[in-house]
């Protein structure tokens, strides 16, 4: 997770703007200074180089402090518009006492109010968006150490905080059930930590797109829907995991062995069974602990590739979304190898060499392309994605959600009885 690779896997993927992340580390901020050049104002590419790769500038900062008597643990992304804004950042951030050199996402005592206003006191742009905000440890709503409304965490900021990260473990159908969120833009951003999976998730972008795009047009795309002034560019839609995969969907206890639907939860509490403790209470059973607005139902539409639409039933300014499955994942499965093998990463090449990117592949590229080039397993695990017709074994407690694209249909029936809402 280099420049120069991300700027490689970018375009592979079909995500022509990433972010850079870690700009609070030292070295680096140091990095980045040697390896990118300025392609729009406050947006950045590869320097000396031709790729379509674009990126913004970003830091996840931890924040672990008291606040009404409890202890609190919130990730937030902090989107800067250019190098010396960061460097002033990192400046006034070692000033009160903050050790950038422990980690790429450093630990600061510094209070959510308090980082906005070290940020916003270098300058004023700087877009913060309370990161993968239902993570059960580390968020906004987090069900252990998180708050109950983006007031009660951000204070007299609420205002500037203008969209919230939806994370692997929820998707914009839960969000859109939170009245505090009502007025916010649904954002989702792959957390990757790896470049194979950059774009797991992604947000969208449309609009005049001819030419260079600047910071300020994603960040007035962003705050549209709360400032209501629009921009250049708006989101079209995001690109969602399933959130069934994520870690934290249901409540549950990995060491037990113990997961709970949140009809389970609500029968049994949140005390662990067989061992007493208190259980990790997961997203599902948060959003609906949070949700103050009648039960939602997608309506689903589907194109002519046979991709499902997810959309809000009554408010139309909602921008839809999208669910699929890491190509790399639904290869392996085709070819019953593991996802690591030789034989996945030809294939994925050979797709990718042929329709151009990862996107282009899961989104765009018709069935019968698809089993010309890599045979008709292939190209039904991808239709079958498209369409949300597979199986998955909810995840819980750190524990990753399984996906089987030709999984067991009793599992699939029973995810769908638990999710009816949502879908």
């Amino acid at each position: 997770m280099v420049i120069p690779i991300m700027s490689e896997w970018g375009e592979k993927k079909g995500t022509n703007l990433l972010a850079t992340g870690d700009w609070t580390h030292p070295l680096w901020f140091k990095e980045l200074e040697t390896n990118l050049e300025e392609a729009g104002k406050g947006i950045y590419k590869l320097k000396n180089s031709d790729k379509k790769t674009r990126f913004l500038l970003s830091g996840e900062i931890s924040s672990i402090y008291t606040a009404n008597g409890k202890g609190r643990r919130v990730h937030t992304l902090f989107f800067a518009p250019s190098l010396e804004v960061v460097r002033k950042i990192n400046e006034e951030l070692t000033k009160r006492g903050a050790n950038l050199l422990s980690d790429g996402r450093p630990i600061v005592g510094l209070s959510c109010q308090e980082l906005c206003e070290v940020v916003w006191g270098v300058d004023e742009s700087v877009l913060v968006i309370p990161a993968h905000a239902w993570t059960p440890w580390f968020a906004l709503y987090g069900s252990k150490s998180g708050f109950d409304s983006v007031k009660e965490c951000f204070g007299q900021y609420e205002q500037r905080i203008y969209a919230i990260e939806t994370g692997l473990s929820s998707d914009p159908m839960m969000n859109w059930q939170i009245a505090d969120l009502d007025r916010r833009a649904i954002v989702s951003f792959s957390d990757a930590h790896s470049p194979k999976k950059l774009a797991r998730e992604a947000t969208v972008l449309a609009g005049d797109i001819d030419g260079e795009i600047t910071f300020a047009d994603v960040s007035s795309a962003i705050s549209e829907r709360f400032t209501g002034k629009p921009g250049r560019l708006k989101i079209a839609y995001t690109i969602e995991f399933y959130p069934e995969e994520g870690k934290y969907h249901y409540t549950g206890h990995r060491t037990c062995g113990v997961v709970q639907t949140p009809e389970e939860t609500r029968k049994k509490g949140t005390i662990c069974h067989v061992c007493g403790r208190p259980l990790t209470v997961g997203v599902m059973h948060r959003v609906e602990q949070l949700g103050h607005l009648p039960e939602l139902t997608a309506i689903k539409k589907t194109n002519d590739v046979g991709l499902t639409g997810y959309y809000h039933p009554t408010d139309k300014t909602r921008p839809p979304y999208v669910m699929l499955v890491p190509l790399h994942e639904i290869i392996a499965e085709s070819l019953e190898v593991g996802v690591a093998s030789k034989r996945v990463d030809e294939l994925y090449q050979r797709l990718i060499a042929e329709f151009g990117s990862e996107m282009n592949v899961l989104l765009k590229t018709k069935a019968d392309e698809l089993t010309h080039l890599a045979g008709p397993k292939l190209a039904e695990g991808v239709a079958k994605v498209r369409s949300g017709n597979i199986a998955i074994n909810p995840g819980y407690d750190g524990v990753f959600g399984e996906v089987k694209i030709w999984g067991d249909k009793q599992v699939s029936n029973q995810l769908q009885s638990n999710q009816q809402t949502l879908f």
